[in-house]
């Protein structure tokens, strides 16, 4: 193998996440990388002939979680046929980094225990771009649609991909497009995959499972409701078969199964980065695409993880519960999906992504050793939340949190942020929290009036509204479709002067988009204005305030 000079004065090895770099095993084992145990030539053949999963897709989420647990079946030979993914937002990800490395990726696992593993993952054998524009690759995509031995695709696109509608409740320009101009060349992304549906319904209405493991509440039926108004609007418009209608609306047909996915993968870290290129391996710098993503040739990523599936699959599935999926009944994925989402993790997450934030933190790991912030998050999860979850059965609520608050959020190797879990609040409010005050209120045995830390997170959020953390210090903060339209109610608000802020930010509370509910119809509103105030005393009352009310928990 090729070497280099280092610092000028030793030799180093050079490794190349390629087909062709790869072929010296013995280099690859001895820096402690697990490899493919199959034939991946072989594999990609059977693949090529016979492709049975797809996934739309092909970021960090998949590449850590989907793409792993396929190789961990294809190494102990219990499957002979890897994953195809495609593309629809950015197709820089497949011209920078998929193509470059043979579609090959490093999973970087950082252990809580600092133990670092990786895992050179080969089971994705063929990219594609989902690119109407683009005549050979959409065939290609199409040919795969067409094809008797598809079971399922598999999606993770954000919760954002499923929308069709504006804020106003208008169908978007680029959708309405779509329906008007036929699935002949979509330029939308779920129109692009509405119209490799058509194609599989003109081959014999083959059945398919279209499986969304997007982190959002009923993904399946978010898809489904999705792919269906493409069918209705096209077969409406004279541009497709009424029967496509028919096709997509029946379950032994087209399956939308529920799903609910958790695997903390944030970017591409430096400090992973220093670990790969120290082995030796060349060309792992995170590139920035046209479109803003951040694509590397490695994804640093925790142990723990979970898939739970509606077992839906109406042309039969591969036993991937050996990859460590978990396989039940539509009502368990609800129950399983409710426990996550609004108790044992999501508004933890938020809690601390929050005050983060205000108390300038740049680490998750790192608020995680301040006593504050976690008595607020026991608080939350345990005290006020867990009261309402009902068991799932395939996972244990209260041992769920209990390795969320001992073991992942304090993962001192795992570089995520209170600023990327901020991104987007104002759309998480209302499930991670409204749900729970909704149940407090219907509750017999329970009073809403007992809740003091998630007003205390509702507060917290007026005051990351400001810009301003606990120092007076400015900040950014994260990207937020109602972020501007939210900050007007706080314009005017200022550290050090509280009169008046409750009255200001009350018509905020209000907004039943935001918070589930109207907050002012509860005790809740008058007692987040309160907190609210008190955060505005001067510098260090949000940290004062915390502390005031966390440790009561």
């Amino acid at each position: 193998m090729s070497r280099r000079a280092s610092c000028g004065c030793s030799m180093e090895t050079i490794m190349q996440l390629t087909d062709q770099g790869l072929k010296n095993k013995d280099e690859w084992h001895s820096k402690g990388y697990k490899m493919a145990d199959f034939d991946r030539e072989a594999v990609r053949r059977k693949t090529k002939e016979a492709p049975f999963w797809i996934h739309f897709g092909a970021g960090n989420l998949f590449k850590a979680f989907h793409a792993n647990a396929l190789q961990n079946m294809l190494n102990r030979k219990e499957i002979d046929r890897g994953l195809v993914v495609a593309e629809g937002f950015d197709y820089g990800i497949i011209d920078k980094s998929n193509r470059p490395h043979d579609d090959l990726n490093i999973l970087v696992t950082l252990k809580s225990n600092g133990e670092v593993e990786k895992t050179v993952v080969s089971s994705v054998v063929e990219s594609l771009k989902l690119d109407s524009d683009d005549q050979e690759e959409f065939d290609r995509l199409k040919e795969i649609f067409r094809n008797p031995s598809l079971q399922m695709a598999t999606f993770t696109i954000t919760e954002k991909g499923y929308g069709l509608k504006g804020p106003d409740g208008a169908i978007l320009p680029a959708i309405a497009a779509d329906l008007e101009a036929g699935p002949e060349k979509p330029g939308s992304y779920l129109g692009k995959v509405a119209a490799l549906l058509y194609e599989r319904y003109k081959n014999g209405e083959l059945p398919i499972a279209m499986v969304s493991t997007d982190n959002c509440s009923h993904n399946g039926d978010k898809l489904r409701d999705a792919i269906v108004t493409y069918a209705e609007g096209w077969a409406k418009n004279g541009r497709a078969d009424e029967g496509f209608v028919s096709y997509v609306e029946n379950p032994e047909k087209v399956s939308f199964p529920l799903t609910m996915i958790d695997k903390i993968t944030p970017r591409p870290d430096p400090s992973v980065e220093k670990i790969l290129a120290e082995d030796g391996l060349e060309d792992l710098q995170p590139v920035k695409t046209d479109k803003g993503s951040f694509v590397a040739p490695f994804v640093n990523a925790e142990e723990t993880q979970y898939l739970v599936i509606e077992d839906k699959f109406p042309n039969g599935r591969p036993k991937l519960e050996d990859g460590g999926f978990i396989f039940t009944d539509r009502e368990t994925v609800e129950k399983v999906e409710t426990m996550k989402v609004t108790t044992c993790l999501n508004p933890l997450h938020t809690a601390l992504a929050v005050f983060g934030c205000l108390l300038d933190f740049k680490l998750i790991a790192d608020e995680m050793k301040d006593q504050d912030l976690v008595d607020l998050i026991k608080g939350i999860g345990y005290d006020e939340a867990l009261k309402v979850v009902v068991d799932p059965g395939v996972l244990n609520p209260k041992e769920f949190i209990d390795t969320v608050v001992n073991v992942r959020f304090p993962n001192p190797f795992m570089p995520d942020t209170p600023q990327r879990i901020a991104t987007d609040t104002s759309q998480k409010l209302a499930i991670r929290y409204g749900e729970t005050v909704k149940k407090y209120m219907e509750g017999k045995d329970l009073d809403v009036d007992d809740l003091n830390l998630i007003p205390l997170v509702y507060a917290g959020w007026l005051r990351y509204l400001m810009g301003v953390d606990d120092e007076g210090k400015p900040f950014e903060p994260s990207a937020d479709p109602l972020l501007a339209s939210s900050q007007e109610y706080v314009k005017d608000i200022k550290l050090g002067q509280p009169e008046g802020a409750a009255e200001k930010v009350m018509p905020l509370l209000k907004n039943k988009d935001i918070f589930g509910l109207d907050l002012t119809t509860t005790p809740l509103a008058d007692k987040t204005c309160g907190y609210f105030e008190e955060m505005l005393a001067g510098p260090g009352a949000v940290r004062a305030t915390i502390h005031k009310y966390a440790s009561k928990a």
